[in-house]
């Protein structure tokens, strides 16, 4: 058995922390709870099994003549005979946020076997008959081979073809021939004359560790709301960390590929707003609450919405987020959202970022606040928005630089020389033909890594992911 810190609340000393507390486990995805981690196999022999709800069982960990009762997660990858449990949890005198979650491990350990943290005799596991369901903010496992959501690649096939995604990428059915989904629209398209901000995401860089989920949550005053909403799948974050493992099942085998492999390999995707250009949220809004600026924003006007929810069952992102409860001077929600709820705790929350109501739906806003406070800053001095003076939080909080955002207009912005865009087009014009600025939301991108999700859709995403490259063997399973 190991026994390791939780990544977000450590040997404990951040128990009494909600933003940490519903921060999902990078691999697990699990929060508010505390679990011990099973290898499949270990699990069956057990008789015990997690199902599409999060619902398991209670098991009773013995070592060192003392035991703790926990929840058991089946963890795909874990090497059978081994248990992993992490401590800082059934804490009594911390607070009321993390008092009474989970169990206490520090007494199966020795005052030895403390220093590495690990059990290597005398563990014994029992399945008990008590149900218990862990709050999961994501259940499935893999993404189910859709190239259209995650590309992923290994370093001789992209140095052999670069454009290789690109040739395989979904193409739409133009009467008698297919051609690539944004050639055709029934949209008018928007030109953006100032600025045209976008966003980059590497997933050979993210590493998932969730910091850009905390830097969202406290910069725009992101409601917390506890265990059994998070159940309830109402959890409010705007930007979320999808974390996917490898199958092994042939792509035309459905069932078999929902089950991740054995020894999975694993890719993290950040997912937010993806501020389309052909909103499908926009059109269907009845009083115009979520519109396009003309930046490249998609924007909410919160006193505006009436909560119909179309937009969110429109958006095929699924990164919209429904207010149904009033969270803040709400007791209801104290544990779990004391920032909101105490006088002290509201000092803490951002006076730049509206604190939205019960009934309204909110989302990724690119940090438009931090937008106009740096377009304001340039104003007052007379002068053009730098390339770097604008920074949304998840950007500030990455600690790899996995996530790059900047004005795509600005030909000399780190974000249109990462993904290599065209500025410019040709144009006929009294029977010469000329370079001009492109303004147009179809700029080229020369980037082969660069991809939207869901491309085929139409949507035009201002989000680009690059693809992740592998540097493995062509027949290896493994990284």
């Amino acid at each position: 058995m190991v026994i390791y810190e939780s990544c977000a609340i450590g040997s404990g000393s951040q128990a009494n922390n909600p933003l940490l507390q519903e921060l999902p486990d990078p691999i697990t995805k699990a929060t508010w709870d505390h679990y011990v981690t099973i290898s499949l196999k270990d699990a069956e022999a057990l008789g015990i099994e997690n199902d599409a709800e999060g619902r398991t069982q209670l098991v009773t960990i013995t070592a060192n003549g003392k035991s703790v009762s926990v929840a058991a997660l089946v963890q795909p990858g874990q090497a059978p005979g081994t248990l992993g449990v992490a401590l800082g949890y059934g804490r009594t005198n911390v607070g009321l946020v993390g008092k009474g979650i989970g169990a206490n491990v520090y007494p199966l350990l020795t005052a030895g076997e403390s220093l590495g943290y690990s059990i290597t005799s005398g563990v014994k596991i029992e399945k008990t008959e008590t149900a218990f369901q862990i709050a999961q903010t994501q259940i499935h496992q893999t993404y189910m081979g859709r190239a259209n959501v995650v590309q992923e690649s290994i370093l001789s096939d992209y140095l052999s073809n670069p454009n290789e995604w690109n040739d395989k990428a979904p193409k739409i059915t133009s009467w008698d021939k297919k051609v690539p989904p944004g050639s055709l629209s029934m949209w008018k398209g928007h030109e953006y004359k100032n600025h045209h901000w976008g966003m980059a995401i590497d997933l050979n860089t993210c590493t998932g560790c969730g910091s850009c989920v905390v830097a969202c949550n406290v910069e725009n005053n992101v409601a917390l709301v506890g265990k059994e909403e998070v159940i309830n799948r109402r959890e409010m974050h705007w930007l979320r960390i999808d974390r996917y493992y490898s199958s092994e099942a042939d792509v035309e085998d459905y069932q078999g590929l929902e089950k991740a492999s054995d020894n999975p390999e694993v890719v993290f995707q950040p997912m937010l707003c993806q501020h389309c250009n052909n909103a499908p949220c926009e059109t269907v809004c009845p009083v115009a609450a979520t519109t396009h600026s003309t930046e490249g924003l998609n924007q909410m006007t919160y006193n505006r919405c009436i909560g119909t929810r179309y937009c969110a069952n429109n958006c095929p992102y699924k990164v919209r987020r429904f207010n149904w409860f009033k969270y803040h001077d709400n007791q209801k929600f104290l544990q779990a959202n004391p920032a909101m709820n105490t006088d002290l705790g509201r000092m803490v929350l951002n006076p730049d970022v509206t604190v939205r109501s019960r009934g309204v739906m909110e989302k990724c806003s690119f940090c438009a606040q931090r937008i106009q406070a740096g377009k304001l800053n340039a104003k007052k001095e007379r002068r053009p928005v730098q390339d770097g003076e604008v920074v949304t939080a998840c950007q500030a909080a990455c600690s790899t630089g996995a996530i790059v955002f900047g004005d795509m207009n600005d030909p000399e912005s780190k974000i249109s020389k990462l993904l290599e865009i065209d500025h410019y087009m040709e144009v006929e014009k009294d029977g010469k033909v000329e370079k001009v600025f492109n303004h147009t939301i179809d700029k080229k991108i020369g980037n082969p890594r660069a991809y939207r999700v869901l491309e085929e859709i139409g949507v035009k995403p201002n989000i680009f992911y690059l693809t992740k490259i592998r540097n493995k063997d062509k027949d290896s399973k493994n990284a």
